[in-house]
């Protein structure tokens, strides 16, 4: 992240273990709408009946969450945001709020919308890149999509946005995949940073067959991460995850630090998982029981290393080290 971005997160951090918070947001995943113009094989927001699919969040109610929520970071998904026809509005109102603002897409609307954002320094495009060109297009199920991404990322990259990626892998990519995307998304594309998840078994997602578990995560990130190669990427995680990703340590799930606020309500109990709704942010804290969640204690997170569950722990073990504060802020 940049310095700024970073000292606001770790100020926002100290302050919140000051006070003696167990449980605090570090970043907001927003869903305005559950659309796309996509039908991606690793994704089941589609698949929401078609009332759901016809509606979109209004400007009012997605500033308001993020608001009641207080976490320093929002990250705009769905669906596909650039389908809400007050998307630029949203996020407007978000960086007027002193938010830092990542707003996902998979860049095939982004030419036609570019023009009704401005660069800002709270603003970057996620644009979501699953490979190089055969592998990202049978992941997202349609030839073409990853010519018109990179496309997309050049054209924001010229107009001054920061632009970063965000890429699933799954028991089809072998080290040697997961090198040649990172570099040629360091090295030739040149974005800001990079993200990376292994990919988790999605209920409603129409591919139930690709997912990677633990031990097949940890060889495939040990073996692409080897010969000091992690080192020169610029990947937005902390050192720790990383490590995590290679099995070098181990975490608990803290999942309510990355809460998800939808057209439903506040999610129960993460991103991947919906075990139902309720209100307010803070009944999601005191009514949601954390203890039955994790690897090893639901079955359905048995598989699960993903960034929404275990990167807050990894940022949060980072602060309470000072060897790790150092180590990431030099990385």
């Amino acid at each position: 992240m940049p310095l700024r971005q970073s000292i606001r997160l770790g100020s926002y951090l100290m302050k919140q273990k000051l006070r003696r918070r167990e449980k605090f947001p570090i970043l907001l995943e927003l869903e305005p709408l559950y659309a796309c113009n996509l039908k991606c094989a690793g994704c089941g927001k589609i698949q929401q009946t078609h009332d759901w699919l016809k509606q979109r969040m209004p400007v009012e109610q997605a500033v308001a969450a993020v608001e009641e929520c207080g976490a320093p970071m929002v990250s705009i998904a769905g669906g596909e945001p650039l389908m809400h026809k007050e998307i630029d509005e949203i996020v407007r109102q978000l960086l007027a709020r002193n938010k830092i603002v990542f707003l996902c897409t998979n860049a095939v609307l982004l030419p036609k919308h570019l023009h009704k954002f401005t660069p800002h320094r709270n603003f970057a495009w996620m644009v979501h890149i699953d490979g190089l060109r055969d592998r990202h297009d049978q992941s997202v199920c349609k030839d073409g999509v990853f010519d018109q991404a990179v496309d997309a990322i050049k054209q924001a990259q010229a107009a001054g946005f920061r632009v970063m990626t965000n890429t699933t892998f799954f028991d089809t990519d072998s080290p040697q995949d997961v090198i040649d995307v990172l570099d040629y998304l360091n090295d030739d594309l040149h974005v800001d940073n990079m993200q990376i998840s292994p990919g988790f078994a999605y209920e409603k997602a129409p591919d139930q067959e690709h997912w990677l578990g633990p031990d097949e995560t940890r060889q495939l990130f040990r073996k692409a991460f080897g010969d000091g190669r992690r080192k020169r990427w610029r990947l937005n995680h902390s050192p720790l995850f990383l490590d995590f990703l290679e099995g070098k340590v181990d975490f608990d799930c803290t999942a309510w630090a990355i809460p998800l606020y939808s057209l439903k309500g506040w999610q129960r109990p993460c991103y991947l998982m919906d075990d139902g709704y309720v209100e307010t942010y803070q009944q999601l804290l005191d009514e949601t029981d954390w203890s039955k969640y994790g690897r090893g204690r639901d079955p359905r997170c048995a598989n699960c290393m993903a960034h929404c569950g275990y990167e807050p722990t990894a940022v949060v073990a980072t602060l309470g080290s000072l060897r790790e504060s150092i180590r990431a802020a030099i990385s």
